[in-house]
């Protein structure tokens, strides 16, 4: 094999192996969340199943190309299909998170990872150097660009312009090529690598209707709810970010009411700057003229979408594209309110946007006597450790904060915090020694 064709071969095996690892972190966003619990376990499992294929590779004595051909050819048909929205949600339609995510990283992403794994060790016996040591760098370093350039090219480019299919469909295609160019392939092969290409094209066109981006899956649906006008939801990654229906005026989410009463009638705010800190729907701003919002979301085409699809008018306000908390730590604005809605799944908020050090960050993107706003998804008791740890973790960085609960009588409810800016001081606790309690009492304007 001449050493450009191998390394060709052995840069698309990098380029679609780390892909995959991408695709597949990607795709299970909207069913587990984007959480550390949830990635570091996937890329150490793909990291286990890359190992295994070094090794079973190093094992390989005979047949090199076909052996190589026929990883390549199973790879595609794992990524094309496995990897694709309509297979990835036929692992986890109606199985419970757990049982689906082992399903599909035990049966999509590692036998890709165990399959191309196999490449380098493989080729490398076909190639001619003086000494082991240069066949393996070289080798391992078309396979390492392709892994760099593979996890780029289809993060910030194809799934940005496309969406994700098109970095599927890219990343199969590859396969099959690279299964052709390993083995000149026979009237069988031929006949096999275009059922290959075929399935991954059927597979994943259809999902070019899909509203999907590097970042989300969006859709909207009409749905039923007692008391609102023919409601449409808005859904980001299979969860519902927001509700509005066709009644005049238009009634909204629950918590955006919520949310809505407590500035516009309780705070009685007019004129003032809101900071809202995940975009949702863009419901809090909508056909709301008396004050100016500001809207802070990582995904760049959440706006378009919603305006398209959900609320079919513009977005009153001020929509800016990057990191909830790297925003607040770099902007010298200063609001009169701050709404947090951040979530990457039902309950899950991204982890840096939990910390103590992101809420005293919001804390000093407030104006004096500003007020922060967070929506949780919380137990209804407000019981389990998440919702216990979350909410001191909130208030050591502000005091003592409003806690209000939407639905006490369900088991997962939205949960409002309402806090005000301060420096937040250690509390003294009464006790029957020391009670402070009726000078502390007097002491209240």
């Amino acid at each position: 094999m001449s050493p450009r064709l191998l390394f060709a071969i052995v840069f698309i095996e990098g380029y679609c192996s780390l892909g995959a690892e991408v695709i597949a972190l990607r795709r299970l966003i909207p069913h587990v969340g984007s959480s550390i619990v949830v990635t570091a376990p996937t890329i150490g499992f793909f990291l286990l199943a890359l190992a295994l294929g070094y090794h079973a590779g190093s094992r390989v004595a005979a047949d090199y190309r076909a052996v190589v051909s026929r990883n390549f050819l199973m790879a595609a048909v794992l990524m094309g299909i496995g990897l694709s929205a309509s297979g990835v949600e036929a692992i986890f339609g109606g199985a419970p998170a757990l049982f689906a995510y082992l399903i599909f990283v035990g049966g999509v992403l590692c036998p890709q990872a165990w399959l191309l794994g196999q490449t380098v060790p493989i080729l490398t016996n076909l190639m001619r150097a003086e000494r082991s040591g240069e066949a393996a760098g070289r080798a391992l370093y078309w396979s390492t660009l392709g892994s760099f350039l593979g996890s780029v090219t289809l993060s910030l480019g194809m799934m940005q312009l496309f969406g994700v299919w098109s970095a599927v469909l890219l990343g199969a295609l590859l396969l099959v090529t690279g299964a052709a160019l390993v083995e000149r392939p026979q009237a069988l092969t031929i006949g096999l690598l275009a059922g290959v290409s075929l399935l991954a094209l059927v597979a994943n066109l259809g999902d070019r209707q899909r509203v999907d981006t590097a970042y989300a899956d969006y859709t909207v649906q009409q749905v039923t709810r007692a008391g609102m006008v023919t409601p449409r939801a808005f859904l980001v990654n299979n969860q519902l970010a927001s509700l509005i229906d066709a009644s005049e005026p238009p009634a909204y989410a629950r918590y955006v009411q919520h949310l809505r009463q407590i500035l516009l009638d309780d705070l009685k705010f007019t004129g003032r700057d809101i900071l809202v800190l995940g975009a949702g729907g863009f419901t809090l701003s909508h056909r709301e003229p008396l004050n100016r919002y500001t809207y802070v979301d990582i995904d760049p085409a959440i706006r378009s979408i919603a305006e398209r699809d959900f609320l079919r008018e513009a977005v009153q306000g001020t929509f800016l594209a990057t990191d909830a908390r790297r925003y607040v730590v770099e902007t010298g604005q200063h609001y009169d309110a701050v709404v947090v809605d951040v979530f990457s799944a039902r309950t899950s908020i991204p982890g840096h946007l939990v910390t103590r050090e992101f809420w005293q960050d919001a804390n000093r993107a407030l104006k004096p006597g500003g007020v922060l706003l967070a929506n949780l998804i919380l137990d209804g008791q407000l019981a389990s450790p998440y919702a216990r740890n979350l909410l001191a973790t909130i208030e050591s960085a502000y005091g003592r904060c409003a806690v209000e609960v939407l639905n006490k009588a369900a088991p997962i409810s939205n949960v409002i915090v309402t806090c005000h800016a301060s420096n937040a001081e250690k509390p003294q606790i009464y006790v029957d020694e020391r009670n402070r309690a009726d000078i502390d009492s007097a002491r209240v304007p």
